[in-house]
């Protein structure tokens, strides 16, 4: 079992934490920390940083914070501990960003339609933040549309998920033939066609009604596209071999 590096293990030990105060404080450390949509009156400027610590359940952190550690490690101990940290924060950052635009889109387009509908934006405002809309305009447009656009504006971001993404692409581009040992079923499979795969599938659920819980898939491609493009750069530019200690 490899030794954990400097900056993983202080990841690590961050997480646990922000776990533990989950667990004693319940939801006001979801509404300080977690990430909420920008216009919603929980929003707090600190949040797309602190929701990469943030998690729903022992599920949830055990699985980030093994990958952090299984994919991490090796990748600060060729990068060093200043570039690992900026990778890893990028690529959170990168997540958080491509959700947000996600859930930006479908709370305008919402808007779109009530304005078309005749509501002024107090009225807009009040149905996003009470739910309150005359039934006329629920049967007009739909409940299912309109729910849509209310998941989106009260939704709430959580996790490492996506930064983590772009370790592994991170992982992938440096390891491209190590093996992989998958649960199920139990194969070896090289990172280079695994972590695409895991891309590939967050697209799919993403895009579909078949996702199993409440997983921002669009959150894991954010990452995994923002450490590609990184990694891309780096390596054109002959940075990607360069230690930040």
């Amino acid at each position: 079992m490899r030794n954990v590096t400097e900056t993983v293990k202080h990841l690590l030990i961050i997480n646990v934490i922000f776990f533990l105060a989950t667990l004693s404080l319940g939801d006001v450390m979801y509404d300080l920390f977690a990430l909420h949509y920008p216009t919603n009156d929980r929003f707090l400027p600190w949040q797309p940083l602190t929701h990469m610590f943030m998690h729903g359940d022992v599920g949830h952190i055990f699985f980030n914070m093994f990958g952090l550690y299984m994919f991490g490690t090796p990748i600060e101990q060729m990068w060093g501990r200043k570039k690992f940290i900026f990778f890893y924060l990028s690529t959170g950052f990168g997540a958080a960003a491509l959700q947000l635009g996600l859930y930006y889109y479908q709370v305008g387009h919402i808007t779109d339609l009530l304005v078309a509908e005749g509501l002024t934006s107090s009225q807009i405002s009040s149905f996003f933040n009470t739910r309150d809309l005359p039934y006329s305009i629920v049967e007009q447009l739909g409940r299912e549309k309109l729910l849509s656009g209310l998941s989106a504006f009260n939704g709430v971001m959580v996790g490492a998920s996506g930064a983590l993404y772009g370790v592994l692409v991170a992982f992938a581009f440096s390891f491209p033939n190590a093996r992989l040992m998958l649960l199920f079923p139990p194969i070896p499979v090289k990172a280079k066609i695994l972590v695409p795969i895991l891309i590939l599938g967050d697209l799919f659920f993403g895009f579909t009604s078949y996702s199993i819980g409440p997983v921002a898939h669009f959150a894991h491609v954010g990452g995994a596209i923002t450490g590609f493009i990184m990694m891309w750069y780096w390596k054109k530019n002959q940075f990607n071999n360069n230690r930040w200690n």
